[in-house]
């Protein structure tokens, strides 16, 4: 997905800027930058982050990074920030972004005079897409304008300017944009986790499609937000850390909410509940309160070596990771009945993983209990899943098995709790999971816990609705 942060300081903004970026670092895996801006000087420095960390990679490069206003990004896929010099003036940019129809306007912009330069493996930087794109207004908010009525798919950004930054949230609010502020300075960051330890007091959420433009001092508003908005449920059920907001709701109280109904409701008898770690932590903490069971950690994450939340881009490389960073407990498992909470199922590698470690520690019985509903669309707003197809997910696999090629048509009925159909695809993922019992979480649990009207959260990969 991406995540980034952005400050400007009366003083030098580098220390906040690194470790700023730095608490974004669980939102991606593949690259990260950072750019300043020194009496109309931008320094820029990218570098991949697969195989190590941002402090690592970019500790050493602090000394060449001078003034008081930067942005950064952790991103899942392109090399940023992009240093762009156009009629509008010079500024660097960073996104949060997904454009389906990139391969459309790069052909329509091609045609029209524009160069792109910044390419891997033969595909278009999609920020320097977004570049491009505000470089045809007359004005900045103007291009930010066109990159909201043009781009298919979500685009939040932080532009940096010489002294400013201008904080553009996607125009149906898909990923969060939030404002802190401390004396002498204002930043703004996906993640608010990157706010206490930096001294920050969240101050505002940039509202779906609105533009800030804040210095040291000041924060004016440049467009208003829209009212419709669509925000991704998965920031609180998955993506989020648990000390992250979003329009006001905590990631950790969310998960706790969601889990504690879920506990109330479920009959079946377990000795203790126990977190598939890191994100299923809050919800089995909820469970159990619900349930007035124990909560124990009968499996647990090797955080020295495997502390990151993402994993690996490769399926195969995947599947190795989930074998070694969680370890099962035998001296608590053995002889067991166990509540496992975990976030969501995709593919269902990593948790069949999971499940036959955990028998090989002995449990007696395994009950899985989901955050989120079952997962029946690709994502196609956001950078979720490196998924390639529909069949990749194992709901999808699950109902082409039930229904034949014919499957797709009775697809509703498999995303409404409680139908014929949808007891049937969960009962097969148990059964094809080797589970003793398995609950998905409601969407109206879910919306529930998070706070806000359905009509405002994104739920298209649990229902399929769509917003665009």
């Amino acid at each position: 997905m991406g995540g980034f942060f952005g400050v400007v300081k009366h003083s030098s903004c580098v220390n906040d800027l690194f470790y700023g970026v730095d608490y974004n670092s669980h939102m991606g895996t593949k690259r990260a930058g950072m750019a300043t801006c020194h009496d109309g000087i931008f320094s820029r420095q990218i570098h991949n982050i697969e195989n190590s960390y941002f402090r690592t990679k970019f500790e050493a490069d602090l000394p060449q990074f001078q003034g008081n206003s930067g942005i950064g990004v952790i991103s899942d896929t392109d090399a940023q920030p992009i240093i762009v010099n156009c009629h509008l003036g010079k500024f660097a940019i960073v996104t949060v972004a997904r454009i389906n129809n990139i391969g459309e306007l790069e052909k329509d912009l091609l045609a029209r005079g524009h160069h792109f330069c910044e390419h891997s493996y033969d595909i278009i930087n999609p920020t320097e897409m977004i570049a491009a794109l505000i470089s045809e207004g007359s004005t900045i908010v103007e291009g930010i304008e066109n990159v909201y009525r043009r781009v298919k798919g979500s685009c939040s950004m932080l532009i940096l300017l010489d002294g400013s930054i201008i904080a553009a949230r996607d125009r149906l609010g898909r990923t969060p944009i939030i404002i802190g502020k401390k004396e002498g300075a204002y930043a703004a960051t996906s993640e608010t986790c990157a706010f206490p330890n930096l001294d920050f007091e969240i101050c505002y959420n940039v509202g779906p499609g609105e533009i800030v433009e804040f210095t040291a001092d000041t924060m004016k508003q440049l467009k208003a937000p829209e009212k419709e908005m669509q925000i991704c449920a998965f920031l609180w059920t998955y993506y989020g850390y648990p000390v992250c907001e979003y329009e006001g709701r905590n990631v950790d109280e969310m998960r706790f909410h969601c889990g504690a109904t879920v506990g109330e409701q479920d009959p079946t008898e377990v000795d203790f509940v126990s977190a598939i770690p890191d994100s299923g932590i809050g919800m089995a903490l909820g469970y159990a309160e619900g349930k007035k069971v124990p909560y124990k950690r009968g499996i647990v994450k090797y955080t020295p070596t495997w502390p990151r939340s993402f994993t690996p881009s490769t399926q195969e490389r995947r599947e190795l990771v989930a074998k070694m960073k969680l370890i099962a407990n035998k001296a608590l498992l053995n002889g067991k009945r166990v509540a496992f909470c975990d976030d969501s199922i995709v593919r269902g590698t990593q948790l069949k993983d999971n499940v036959a470690d955990l028998r090989q520690g002995g449990v007696k019985e395994i009950h899985m209990r989901i955050s989120c509903p079952p997962l029946v669309f690709p994502c196609k707003y956001l950078n979720f899943t490196a998924s390639k197809s529909d069949m990749e997910l194992i709901t999808r696999r699950v109902i082409r098995q039930l229904e034949g090629e014919e499957g797709d048509k009775h697809l509703d009925e498999y995303c409404q709790e409680g139908t014929p159909r949808y007891n049937a695809m969960v009962e097969e993922i148990r059964r094809q999971l080797g589970l003793d019992t398995l609950t998905f979480s409601s969407i109206q649990n879910v919306i529930e816990s998070i706070g806000l009207p359905k009509c405002k959260v994104c739920t298209h990969c649990f229902d399929g609705t769509s917003y665009d």
